[in-house]
């Protein structure tokens, strides 16, 4: 059974960090991308940031909207069979619900419940 859950989320003063987690099993992690949306109420859900298999060539390949460029970083642990987003100088339009997707082709395609990220003063 394949689980993907996320963690770490929470309210944040606007200048704030916080680093969200992704966790998953059931599956071979290392060769799956992995990639962060957000959905903030009333708006379409957003990729925020990507990390494509370390079994690929080029391994790793990370990529960001640029809406976070600059302030988050994302970074797997195959390890751990976990991603991370750390996100830095958070704003108030940052405010989202985040999500993790994991997949590996169109067949295998998994989400997670999600984390609630609040930025307000």
């Amino acid at each position: 059974q394949v689980q993907v859950v996320e963690s770490g989320g929470g309210l944040v003063q606007p200048g704030g960090s916080l680093t969200l987690s992704c966790a998953a099993s059931g599956i071979p992690f290392r060769t799956f991308d992995v990639d962060w949306y957000r959905q903030a109420p009333g708006q379409q859900r957003e990729l925020v940031a990507g990390i494509t298999s370390t079994d690929r060539s080029p391994a790793g390949r990370i990529n960001y909207s640029d809406s976070v460029t600059g302030r988050f970083t994302i970074s797997r642990a195959n390890d751990k069979n976990t991603v991370s987003l750390q996100m830095n100088k958070l704003k108030p339009e940052d405010t989202a619900v985040y999500y993790c997707n994991v997949r590996l082709g169109e067949q295998f395609d998994y989400w997670g419940q999600g984390t609630q990220v609040t930025v307000s003063s």
